[in-house]
């Protein structure tokens, strides 16, 4: 009894320890770079306009503009991109359903081939083949999983890529906006907070790296400074020529 009970707490303990990371970054990752980038073009953005010794109001409406294009584009791009991926996937799918159903059998040995090729005995990689064939929407998925590296039932939709590109883009860009919108009068304020705003970004993305949270935070920081500060100097080198 107590074998039995010592195995059945190795095994809990090795199913609670066993876990991964979510390495495809799942809705964190494309949320979180959709801010970022975001915040960088429009922090960007709004010190070079600022750099050229504009008005105040040049400013604002400068960062609202970016705020409105750049969302709208990766709207855009990312919709256009999802699409024509996923048309991609389904024509390719429409292939090995046509395929499935012409030459059944070749298609049978040919995912028994698969097995043998990843160390399965020749006798039971087709004895397997064998019995996942039967079922022809099964057969679809299985062949698609092993030749194309796809999930038929977990494609993804433009839509939903589009709206969510849109909101996080439109997210990050807002946060050097915000101060001007409550007030503020000079570009520091929209500065500062930009910066806060990359720092914690870099630090959420540690949840999908092997990288610590303070090491991506001061990386993104660094990149997203680097950016805004080259940009002021160029919109100052541009209004002073101007």
């Amino acid at each position: 009894m107590s074998i039995i009970e010592t195995e059945a707490t190795l095994h809990e303990a090795h199913r609670d320890n066993h876990t991964h990371r979510d390495v495809n970054g799942g809705w964190l990752r494309p949320a979180v770079f959709g801010a970022m980038d975001g915040l960088v073009s429009n922090l960007a953005l709004m010190t070079g306009v600022a750099g050229g010794a504009v008005s105040q109001q040049t400013v604002v409406v400068a960062g609202l503009a970016g705020l409105a294009a750049g969302a709208f584009s990766m709207a855009a791009g990312e919709y256009t991109s999802v699409a024509s991926q996923r048309e991609l996937v389904e024509a390719e799918l429409d292939v090995e359903r046509r395929e499935l159903r012409k030459h059944p059998v070749d298609e049978m040995e040919e995912l028994a081939a698969l097995y043998v090729a990843r160390g399965v005995q020749p006798a039971l990689a087709r004895e397997v083949a064998m019995q996942l064939s039967k079922d022809p929407e099964q057969a679809l998925e299985i062949h698609a999983r092993e030749e194309l590296g796809i999930d038929p039932d977990d494609l993804p939709s433009p839509l939903v890529a589009a709206v969510s590109s849109f909101g996080s883009f439109a997210l990050g860009a807002l946060l050097p906006v915000l101060p001007y919108l409550l007030g503020a009068s000079t570009l520091w304020p929209a500065v500062v907070l930009a910066l806060v705003g990359l720092f914690a970004c870099g630090a959420l993305v540690a949840k999908v790296t092997a990288r610590s949270w303070w090491f991506s935070g001061v990386r993104q920081l660094a990149l997203g400074g680097t950016a805004a500060a080259l940009t002021y100097g160029l919109g100052t080198l541009i209004g002073t020529a101007v």
